[in-house]
């Protein structure tokens, strides 16, 4: 169970960090809970481009907006690279969450945050759903072409794949059970794209 920040109010911006591509929410409505015996809020929250949700802060991970990726951030840590911009910001966008990476989390939530991942795909509403995780931008659209995300994505997901491969290699030697929690909770892409990293070895 996850127990995200209990002290939202009405009027809070706040972003779901499991679906970051939902955009910034306003706090609605508040209500105190509990959820197996420890304090926790249900929250109305109307995000931007999702409309409005109701959330418990038992199970959802909430965060201030200041915590969101910050592209023009990434951009600049990426100043030193070479090529033209679109290059430089096709390379930001390809790169992974840190929730997916970090490797001081465990290697279950490694990999459920990078199942998680799989959700997306490189076409129509999913690809703009995607940039928004990725950017933090409600239209991703006014920053790049639909052309520079689709190459961007064809890079995220060859990381994605590449990063699947080596997580499932290091947790069969280290936390092997961590392989099966992680596939009963994934997506039915994240399920296929976990059968073949462990079938690669």
């Amino acid at each position: 169970m996850l127990m995200s920040t209990s002290g939202w109010k009405v009027g809070d911006r706040v972003i779901h960090a499991g679906r970051p591509e939902w955009g910034t929410g306003a706090v609605t409505s508040v209500e105190a809970a509990v959820h197996n015996g420890h304090a926790c809020q249900r929250l109305g929250i109307r995000f931007d481009r999702v409309g409005p949700k109701t959330i418990s802060t038992a199970f959802a991970d909430l965060r201030h907006p200041d915590a969101a990726p910050s592209l023009d951030r990434k951009l600049s840590d990426a100043a030193g690279l070479d090529g033209p911009d679109h290059l430089k910001a096709a390379q930001v966008l390809g790169e992974l969450p840190d929730e997916a990476t970090d490797p001081f989390i465990s290697f279950k939530a490694r990999l459920t945050n990078t199942l998680k991942l799989y959700r997306f795909t490189g076409s129509g509403g999913s690809l703009l759903d995607w940039a928004t995780a990725q950017t933090g931008l409600s239209d991703p659209l006014s920053r790049f072409s639909r052309h520079e995300l689709e190459l961007a994505f064809d890079r995220f997901k060859m990381n994605l794949e590449q990063h699947l491969r080596r997580l499932v290699q290091d947790a069969r030697k280290k936390e092997p059970e961590s392989i099966a929690a992680a596939m009963s909770s994934a997506p039915p892409a994240g399920q296929q794209a976990l059968k073949r990293a462990d079938n690669w070895r």
